[in-house]
This record gives C-alpha cells, structure tokens and sequence, in this order.
C-alpha cells in the first residue's frame, strides 16, 4: 500500500523496517526520517538507519526509476501485523 503526498507516491515511511535484497550486511533498517519536497520537481527521500551503524539515504517515490524499491530495498512486514485484522472505528449511536 503506497501513501500520496505532495503529488509523491510514497513507498516507505517513519518506523518501517526495511532490508536490501543485495547488501544483506547491512543488516535490517529502520526508516528514521522522511522529507517530502513541497516545491514542484522537488525530491522525496527517507534516511534508514541500519544494524551496521550506519544512515544511508534513498529515494522514496515510487514515481521515480531511482526509487529505493527498484534499487532493492524491501519492507519486512512482521507476521502478526499480517495476521492482524484491519482497525475499524465502532459505530457510535448518535445523541
């Protein structure tokens, strides 16, 4: 599921794990930033912390032939998130 934001498509955001398909010793990640340009033609990129020490910085549009899913970096999705039913708000009776 991708977010849109400023006229991005957005594949990653702030909290998500992620891995690269190609550098798996880099370790697992964790997206610690994202910035969204506001101005047309801007750029959109999020910064991932890795186990290895180190921040490294990706394209985040989906849009984009640089996007960091077409270079290989991927979301680990948690088993029990998957398992998880989708949060419904309950129906209030009106006063």
């Amino acid at each position: 599921m991708t977010r849109r934001t400023n006229g991005f498509r957005l594949f990653l955001q702030v909290g998500d794990t992620v891995g690269h398909r190609d550098y798996g010793q880099w370790g697992e990640g964790q997206v610690i930033e994202e910035m969204t340009s506001t101005i047309p033609g801007g750029t959109c990129l999020v910064r991932v912390l890795f186990r290895d020490g180190r921040e490294r910085t990706f394209n985040n549009d989906l849009d984009s032939q640089m996007c960091c899913y077409y270079m290989g970096l991927r979301k680990i999705i948690a088993d029990e998130e998957e398992k998880r039913p989708p949060v419904v708000a309950p129906l209030l009776p009106k006063r």
